[in-house]
């Protein structure tokens, strides 16, 4: 593997760092807005699956 000095490795990050593209606050925040939804609805949908298969195993349960 070949050795690079200090100088040349800051360089070669400067390089690498200047063609990072960042998004935007719009960008993030549209984002952020979505992972929060996502999330909501998730958490929405598994307690009503949760509900259900409560329900239906204490029906069961009952019944025996």
């Amino acid at each position: 593997m070949a050795r690079t000095n200090p100088a040349q490795f800051i360089s070669q990050v400067r390089a690498e760092v200047s063609k990072v593209v960042w998004p935007t606050r719009r960008e993030v925040t549209m984002t952020t807005i979505m992972v929060f939804l996502l999330a909501s609805v998730a958490a929405i949908f598994f307690f009503f699956v949760d509900l259900g298969i409560r329900s239906g195993l204490q029906g069961i349960l009952s019944f025996f």
